[in-house]
């Protein structure tokens, strides 16, 4: 599930993954295995993500359908 959401995420900024990988300092095959699901992001790589798309990390995991971060 988390796999599908960072790439939905991703294309609704229309970024390419290399254009994300730019933005976010993560590299773009790493952007790629998390998309595909053949990787898990670890905790750093998650907040780098959140933050960017300013979403909560629960969104990301699945477990809600809120995307506001709670500030």
């Amino acid at each position: 599930m988390m796999e599908k959401i960072l790439k939905m995420l991703r294309k609704e900024k229309k970024l390419t993954q290399t254009e994300l990988a730019q933005k976010t300092g993560i590299d773009q095959a790493l952007i790629s295995k998390f998309e595909s699901g053949e990787r898990v992001p670890n905790i750093e790589k998650l907040q780098i993500l959140t933050e960017y798309y300013d979403v909560s990390v629960d969104f990301v995991l699945g477990r809600t359908n809120k995307r506001e971060v709670n500030r």
